[in-house]
């Protein structure tokens, strides 16, 4: 894959999600998603479930990652530390990821997720580990 192709894969997780890639920062690392939420993801309590929220934001502090590694080489979650501000309403939400440091095995990731109306409700750090690519 080129580097084009890998930035704009969106892989079949991404796809349930109703991912789309606004924009990528291949200098300084980062990325701006948008995401969909479906009423499959609400909880009991109406909102939606956290773990959909953690998956928004693994993608894209992933992503922030990516655009700034070769196409050789990929990189996987080792670490998702996520806090969650406010109860997140069905719809539209927004990712804002960016690279924190990085060395050549190790990066760290940092992402906000905020909804429709611009609400914050959740923050993630994230380590990732850089390995080569295998497609």
């Amino acid at each position: 894959m080129t580097k084009d192709e890998i930035l704009a894969y969106v892989p079949p997780a991404g796809k349930l999600l109703g991912r789309e890639v606004v924009e990528v920062d291949q200098v300084n690392g980062g990325a701006v998603l948008r995401f969909r939420a479906l009423p499959e993801f609400l909880n009991r309590h109406g909102t939606v479930q956290g773990g959909i929220l953690c998956a928004m934001l693994d993608s894209s502090t992933a992503l922030a990652l990516y655009a700034v590694l070769p196409a050789e080489t990929t990189a996987l979650t080792a670490n998702l530390n996520v806090s969650f501000l406010k109860p997140a309403k069905l719809g539209t939400f927004t990712a804002t990821s960016r690279l924190v440091n990085r060395d050549e095995r190790n990066a760290e990731t940092a992402g906000e997720l905020r909804d429709a109306d611009g609400v914050l409700v959740a923050t993630a750090t994230a380590r990732l580990r850089i390995v080569p690519r295998r497609d």
